[in-house]
């Protein structure tokens, strides 16, 4: 049997603290590069093709995704197909566009929990869209955010961000700039691409936790070479694609930014064979750097299928597609 479980039933089916679970087991699952190799993507005119594929560790399905995107439109399709690791069946078929938000925010809500200082946490954010707010629900599965500051260059938006996230009993505000965001904060999330692709943070002030989530190619910019300098520690989903692919990591070494030992992986990190953040320097700063991997796609889009058969949501496809004999 295959299942197609459309956005509408993702979003039934999602669970914060399920989801976080999900990954931290598929991060702790024992390092095997060969299961999640680079990603690739396609290139025609104005259109590109993107695919992330893995096998995980922990047998959960293996799968991949597929984002197509036409940059004249604006627009892109999200496709996650699952197969059953034993009898390679395809068992699943998912629309991924929430999953891609949800797993990018639930991955960083696990860093953030891993590297954050104990306790209650300030948070100050650079963003106030969907991948914004997801971020500060996430969050709000693993700690409880002692307060929230919000700044968007649109006054509009960040009353919305404030809005749609009242259901949470969290204290939120407004800020009118970046600085005084994150001004006094433990935490700072980064989810919003600038439209000239300039820096959006351009300091780190002592002792925080940032979470960068905007710069995942060459051209894109999130963080500026002066905060990249001076993080102590720089945890990233896919190391080599934080270190080679993304727009900030290429900026700080051009800039002469040494970035040897600082880089580690996020897996290192859950399972505890490295420490994130130094236990000896109360100021030191903490960026974990995100591109996206399948490996999260896959752990939060298996989560879903096992809620969505509980809830009974989802579509049982008239056809199936099933594994030859080679």
């Amino acid at each position: 049997m295959t299942v197609f479980l459309t956005d509408a039933d993702v979003r039934a089916a999602f669970d914060w603290a399920d989801a976080i679970a999900a990954l931290r087991s598929a991060y702790a699952a024992p390092p095997d590069e060969t299961r999640f190799p680079a990603r690739t993507m396609a290139r025609g005119d104005g259109l590109w093709l993107r695919t992330l594929s893995g096998v995980p560790g922990d047998g959960g399905p293996m799968g991949a995704k597929l984002i197509a995107a036409s940059l004249q439109h604006r627009r892109a399709s999200y496709l996650i197909p699952l197969f059953d690791q034993e009898s390679v069946e395809l068992t699943a078929l998912l629309d991924g566009h929430s999953i891609t938000g949800f797993r990018t925010a639930a991955t960083s809500a696990l860093a953030a929990d891993l590297l954050a200082p104990a306790g209650p946490l300030r948070v100050g954010v650079i963003g106030s869209g969907f991948e914004a707010q997801n971020h500060v629900r996430a969050m709000a599965a693993v700690r409880t955010p002692s307060s929230v500051t919000v700044f968007s260059p649109n006054p509009a938006s960040r009353a919305r961000f404030i809005r749609e996230l009242a259901d949470l009993g969290l204290p939120l505000a407004g800020a009118e700039s970046p600085e005084e965001a994150i001004d006094g904060v433990d935490l700072v999330i980064c989810a919003a691409r600038s439209r000239d692709e300039q820096p959006t943070l351009r300091e780190a002030p002592a002792g925080v936790t940032i979470v960068s989530i905007g710069s995942t190619l060459p051209e894109q910019r999130e963080l500026a070479t002066e905060v990249i300098a001076r993080a102590d520690v720089i945890v990233a989903d896919m190391v080599a694609e934080v270190a080679e692919d993304t727009g900030d990591l290429i900026a700080a070494r051009k800039a002469g930014v040494n970035l040897m030992g600082k880089l580690v992986s996020l897996a290192d990190v859950v399972s505890g064979r490295v420490s994130g953040r130094p236990t000896d320097d109360p100021d030191a700063v903490v960026i974990y750097k995100s591109v996206g991997s399948a490996a999260q796609d896959l752990a939060v889009a298996a989560m879903c299928v096992r809620r969505a058969a509980d809830l009974s949501l989802g579509t049982e496809l008239p056809v199936t597609i099933s594994p030859v004999s080679k």
